[in-house]
């Protein structure tokens, strides 16, 4: 295009390309967020702590506070764990994928863990938990 040729308008009703590295799985259906784990007990309880432990890599704040996690499943000794991340381009998705599978396998009891990546409902900073809520403002950031 020449300097005299406008830009083409974005077509809104154009079909979105999804990322082509990203798997797409619509979420269960959520009935509380932020999950904390409140009143969770045993294994459950357990991988609810092991994942208190692992925090965001740019704030100092844990993901279950940031709002990241949708929920803990367990049965059997399987554990399931919904998480979701801030958004889809997401440049720390491998670390914190990895941290949360290692830290729930290495939880005691849990034979086997699965990681969950949704997308929906999609996270928004109503999703953060009060104490991460102060814990970001003592970092410096205004929530």
């Amino acid at each position: 295009m020449n300097s005299n040729t406008p830009d083409p308008e974005p077509n809104p009703n154009a079909d979105a390309t999804p990322c082509a590295y990203t798997e797409y799985r619509e979420g269960d259906a959520v009935d509380e967020l932020p999950a904390t784990g409140d009143g969770a007990t045993g294994l459950e309880a357990d991988v609810w702590d092991a994942l208190y432990e692992i925090e965001d890599p740019e704030m100092p704040i844990s993901i279950v506070d940031l709002g990241l996690i949708y929920g803990v499943s367990v049965e059997d000794g399987a554990v399931a764990v919904d998480m979701t991340l801030t958004y889809s381009g997401c440049p720390a998705r491998d670390m914190l994928t990895g941290q949360v599978e290692d830290a729930v396998a290495a939880v005691d009891g849990v034979e086997d863990a699965e990681l969950r990546l949704v997308w929906s409902p999609e996270w928004t900073v109503e999703m953060v938990t009060q104490s991460g809520k102060n814990d970001l403002q003592e970092f410096g950031l205004s929530v």
